[in-house]
């Protein structure tokens, strides 16, 4: 049976297949809800990728959490770039004088309809002004602890081997071997 990442991010399926060789892209527009728990978002898309194709399906939600904000953005980080943008985000941290932040990466995977599983990778770092212009998103605002430089000043490989969603992808792999 085939393995299907749900994505139309290019980037992101190549970091996936890295980790996860038998990897298919799949790029279908599925419905997001919106909520506060990446897993209820994730469930909810592989349910739906579920009547359209059959398969095994992965599906991941990115998220930034801010302390300042008592963990907001959270999975709501895309309509926050879309309102504000990083620039916005880096300013909020700023004011409050809380730049601590979270990033991660929650990937859900379903074998079928009753067999759904979660995994997580995680980063903690800081919110700065913008650096950089590689990556994209929030990649210019984070920079991560125990390094100089933002994800937005990172090569794609610098980032890979540290990234939240290679953790989380590990994670995945090992729970497939086992």
């Amino acid at each position: 049976m085939p393995l299907y990442f749900i994505t139309g991010n290019e980037n992101k399926f190549k970091e996936g297949q890295m980790i996860l060789s038998e990897i298919e892209q799949l790029d279908i527009d599925l419905p997001e809800i919106q909520d506060i728990d990446p897993k209820n978002i994730i469930r909810e898309k592989l349910l739906e990728a579920l009547k359209h194709k059959k398969g095994e399906f992965i599906v991941e939600d990115t998220s930034l959490y801010l302390d300042c904000l008592h963990g907001l953005p959270g999975p709501l980080i895309k309509w926050f770039l879309k309102t504000i943008g990083s620039e916005g985000l880096a300013d909020i941290a700023q004011k409050f004088g809380n730049d601590k932040a979270e990033a991660k990466t929650v990937i859900g995977y379903a074998k079928n309809r009753e067999e759904i599983y979660f995994f997580e990778g995680a980063i903690f770092g800081k919110i700065v002004a913008p650096e950089g212009d590689l990556g994209f998103g929030w990649d210019p605002i984070f920079q991560p602890d125990g390094f100089e430089k933002t994800f937005g000043q990172m090569s794609r490989e610098e980032k890979n081997n540290i990234s939240m969603r290679k953790i989380a992808l590990e994670k995945l792999k090992e729970f497939l071997s086992s």
